[in-house]
This record gives C-alpha cells, structure tokens and sequence, in this order.
C-alpha cells in the first residue's frame, strides 16, 4: 500500500465495503460526539468521514487534531445506516473506520476559517491566499480556469491553428497602457519592457510564413484596477491569421468561445446569434462598447421632440452645435414612486437628476405626466410615445448634452433601469460584435490626435482615408462583447509601411520615431508581409463570467489587491543597495 494513500477522499463507495484503505489529506470538520470523533478530510478532489471511537488505536491520536492539520489514515471502509447518508457528497454511502494515524503536518490558530466560507476580508483573504484557496468555492473557481484553458487549447488545435511562444522580456510599445520597465544590467541605462501583449511578434510571426498562430498568453500592464481588471498582469487567448479579412476571424473565433461557454456555462443558454453593431451605433444605443445585449432596452434619439419645446433647459441646450437629447424607454416604469428612484439614482452619478415622462390612463384616455410633459405638451409627449413605442403604465427618462459628456452615465441609467424592471434575463449568455472603432481620438485638454484603439490597425480606406480628417477615420477594429464585458480585442493589421508610417504621423509620430520603437516591424513589412488580422480573448474576464463573479480577484490563482499590491509574498518591495549599484540605479524620493 502506497505510503500517504490508496484512495482519494472521492474514490470510496458502497462497492469498498470491507477494504482497508490510506487515506491523506487535511482536517476539513472536527466533531466529537462523546467517545465518538467524526473527522471529515479533505483532498483536492472531494471529503470522506472519517471516525474512531475509544476502542480504536488512532482515537487518542485522533483527538490532538484541529481543523486544517494533514493526517493520512489507515482504516475499514464501512457502510452508513440508510438515515444516514449524505447524498451531497460522492462518497457519502460509506466511512472509514480509522485504525492507524500519522500526522503530516500541524497547523497554527487559523487566520480565516475553511469550513463554511463566511465572508472575510479581502485583505486577510490575500494576505493567506493559500488558506483562501483551500475554500470549495475558490477551489472550484480555480479548477474552472484550468478546465476553460485546456479547452480552448484543445479548440484552436482543432481550428488547425498552431501554438507558438513569444519573448517576456521586449522593447517598450505604446499599446495604451504604462508598461512596466525592466533596467538591464549588461547595458547600464537601458530598459527592457514586460509585454502589454505580444501584438510585434504575432505579427512578425506571420510575416514569417506561419499561417495561424495562438498562444495563451500572459500580458503585462501597469493599470488602475478595476473589478473586472488584474492591475499588472492577466492571460489572453492570442490569434493571428494569415490572408483573412475580420469576418474570418469571428467565423474562426466564434466556434472556440461559443463552444466553452456551453460546455462550462452551468446550463446558461448561449445565443448562437453573434450580430455585428458599429461602434456609434452601441455608444447611441446602449451607452457602452460593451453592450450587456440581456437589457432589451435601446436608447433613441428625441431631439426633434425638444426643440423649440416649452422645455427651456433642453430647448437652450440644443441651440448648442453637437448637442442631443436621448431618450431611455422603460416599459412598465410609467408609476411617480418608480420615476423618482431613477432621478435620484442619476443623481448618484453625479448629474443634476434625469427628466422623465410616464404614462397612465386618465379622464380622456391615454395621458402623459411628469414635469416634462407638462412643459412640452401633448402632441410632443405623444411623438415621443409613438417613436418610443411605449403605451400605458410604461415611462422614458431623457438625458442631454454632447453624448460623450453624457453616454456613459446614460448606459448605467439604462442598465439600472432593465434590473430595477426586472428586464435582464441572468439565465443566458449574449455576445455582440462591435466593429467600426474610430482610429483617432482628440485629448479634450490639449486637443492632440492620438490612437483610440489599437495602433497597428489598417484603417478603412487605406492611405486614402487617412489624407482628411483623422476623427472621420474608421478602423478593421473589432471587439466582442458578452453580458456587459469586453471579451475579445482584435483587428485587421495594417501590414504596409508606407500607410503604418501615415497612420503614425496623425497621431504625432515621426518617421524616424516609428523606425526606432517599431524597426523589427517595419523591417519585416519591406520583405513580402501577407494581409493578416486576429484578436485576443481575456481568459480571465471569461472564467469571471463562466464562474459567475463580478470580481475578476476570485478567478485568479494568485492576484494583487486594489493598489497593485500582492500581500502573501509582499511585493512590490525595495530594492537592497546592491541591486541598485549593480543596475546603476538610483530611488527618488517620492514627491510631497
């Protein structure tokens, strides 16, 4: 017999009735019932009972042990009496009589408990994340991440798509984040950088002949967290394609990740129906380039309706060039109770409150109220209505100004507008194309050009698009969206030099600059670059989604906190005098 176990805390059934077993693993639940200790032990693939009364050998042993101790166990696999067995568990027909006990190895005062996963704070959480792990659910979470990356792995090779591996330590690339440096020591003064992503080398890779490419990559960022972002590091699904257009690489895309969300989706329903909306048409519609599609509400624009209306606070408004005014339906949100929640939820997000126009049945039939209609009368509230599509008992809420002062806080309005109505359907996974990115934005301090999205993107049109003005300019750039989240980033590459060096130029990079920050690139396009295009997919905002969890933190193995700070191995931490010498560094002090 093996030395630790024979079996897991999973394999025993009615069929081991009689077998004397090992088992190890750790102490999940000690109970002692006078004479009689029931031990539930625990391994990486599920618990067994364990008891001993005073006749067995082990008992006194037995009684030292506390919750999370690793003892390994000799025993009899007996059956439980029919009122007693735990159908919860796979080995819930029997337990193990214990007769031998070895302690493996002790455990101190626990600084969160195990069993029963109450709610503890994140920084105790991650300050022992290796107790933290040992829970069922962040256990089950991390068993999840590794089950969805074999998965897709074992996808893209069926696609025909090979793996290929790419440097860690590279050049420095604007890919609209910080990076983070790595000084080097053999060329004093100089910095390598962490990837932001392996955007350079996928592309060489296929200028190199290699017809589709994928890695599971990981990628480096020095970034603000957010709930649903890692603040240095997470994992992507990386794809490139030789001779594709962007309707080959969702056509080769579509199958990996619709394909994981129904085999580790719990029984969520996964809507096959990908549609492709443009860009301005989700920031109009939706508020968001990362539609939550679940929400049937769509955002419209009322303009006309305001116009000259008796309204004066959008009247004036409008009189502003590049202004709107958007409406938000809300089918059966036509009650004073429901309107004024949502004024003061736009309140909680910082504007002076939301206008609203509901109706219900009056005296001569179908009637508007609220302070809006009033003011615009009925023939505008009932335009409104009929473009709307609304009827009695249901409402619309109006946000104006310039939409990108106001698209985002409308996009949260709609989003709390479909869960106050009980509109979002949880039980489905829905995914949306965004295409039509615009390749330039304008900084609304100091009015420069730059990139809005990825900078190696061909822009629609080619060299001709890019000889007018930038902010009109269109990209082949594409994400997709699922549930309210951005999944996958992608695009179809601009391989030619002489349109890279152009698109560059806009957004204020010189030739010599690109040359320098992008020479390997630039090189390899001057020898025969084929058309070429991919993507990457966020393998741990897809876990976050498959696992049900708003906070990507519960997905990851081993993650920073809210500051960037990893509290179990105390990092970042500083650096000893001879590492700085040695690197010819020197630490200021911070800024007061």
């Amino acid at each position: 017999m093996h030395a630790y176990r024979s079996h897991t805390c999973a394999d025993l059934n009615k069929a081991h009735v009689g077998d004397t077993v090992r088992l190890a693993g750790w102490v999940h639940r000690v109970r002692d019932h006078g004479g009689v200790l029931f031990i539930d032990l625990r391994d990486h693939y599920g618990i067994t009972q364990v008891l001993a009364d005073s006749d067995s050998a082990a008992f006194a042993e037995l009684e030292k042990v506390r919750s999370e101790w690793v003892i390994s166990i000799e025993g009899s696999v007996k059956a439980r009496d029919e009122s007693l067995i735990n159908t919860k568990i796979p080995t819930g027909e029997i337990e193990v009589y214990a007769r031998k006990v070895e302690i493996l190895g002790e455990a101190g005062e626990l600084p969160l408990p195990v069993f029963g996963e109450p709610d503890y704070p994140e920084e105790t959480r991650l300050t022992y994340r290796f107790l933290d792990l040992r829970r069922e659910t962040l256990h089950a979470n991390m068993m999840l991440r590794s089950n969805v990356v074999r998965s897709i792995r074992n996808r893209m090779w069926d696609e025909g798509f090979n793996e290929f591996q790419t440097p860690i330590i590279t050049a420095s690339s604007p890919e609209g984040a910080r990076d983070f440096l790595v000084p080097s020591r053999l060329h004093p003064g100089k910095f390598y950088a962490l990837p932001q992503a392996p955007q350079q080398f996928k592309q060489l890779i296929m200028v190199a002949g290699f017809d589709k490419y994928f890695q599971i990559a990981p990628c480096f960022r020095d970034e603000d967290p957010r709930a649903d972002r890692s603040p240095t590091d997470f994992y992507q699904l990386d794809v490139e394609m030789s001779f594709v257009r962007q309707e080959d690489v969702f056509a080769a895309v579509q199958p990996v990740i619709q394909g994981v969300f129904e085999e580790f989706g719990g029984g969520k329903t996964v809507d096959a129906d990908w549609p492709l909306i443009a860009y301005k048409d989700s920031m109009l519609w939706y508020g968001s380039d990362k539609p939550d599609l679940r929400n049937p509400l769509k955002m419209q624009v009322v303009s006309e309706h305001f116009a000259g209306s008796g309204f004066a606070i959008f009247a004036k408004l409008l009189e502003n060039a590049g202004t709107q005014i958007r409406a938000i339906p809300a089918p059966g949100g036509g009650s004073r109770k429901f309107c004024d929640r949502m004024n003061s939820f736009a309140q909680s997000q910082g504007l002076p409150g939301m206008g609203y126009i509901f109706w219900r049945k009056g005296d001569a039939g179908l009637e508007a109220a609220g302070p809006l209609a009033k003011n615009i009368g009925p023939e505008r509230t009932e335009a409104i209505r009929q473009q709307l599509g609304l009827d009695e008992g249901d409402a619309a809420f109006f946000l104006g100004g310039k939409p990108e002062q106001f698209e985002a806080v409308a996009g949260r309005a709609r989003t709390e507008i479909g869960r106050e109505l009980g509109l979002i359907d949880e039980n489905v996974f829905k995914f949306a194309w965004i295409v039509d990115f615009p390749m330039y934005e304008k900084d609304p301090e100091t009015g420069t050009i730059d990139f809005s999205h990825n900078p190696f993107s061909m822009p629609q049109g080619g060299m001709e698009a890019l000889q007018g003005d930038p902010l009109e300019v269109l990209g082949y750039q594409y994400d997709l969206a699922c549930n309210g989240y951005e999944l996958v980033s992608g695009a179809i590459r601009n391989h030619k030099p002489e349109i890279m060096f152009k698109a560059f130029e806009l957004a204020g990079y010189g030739k010599d600059e690109v040359e320098k920050r992008f020479g390997g690139m630039v090189k390899a396009f001057k020898y025969g670059a084929p058309p070429h295009g991919g993507c990457a997919a966020g393998i741990d905002r897809i876990v976050m989604l498959l696992a049900d969890t708003a906070n990507i933190r519960e997905v990851i193995m081993f993650p920073m906190n809210q500051r960037a700070e990893d509290l179990m191995m105390n990092a970042p931490s500083e650096a000893t005098n001879e590492q700085l010498r040695e690197l010819r560094l020197r630490v200021l002090p911070p800024e007061s």
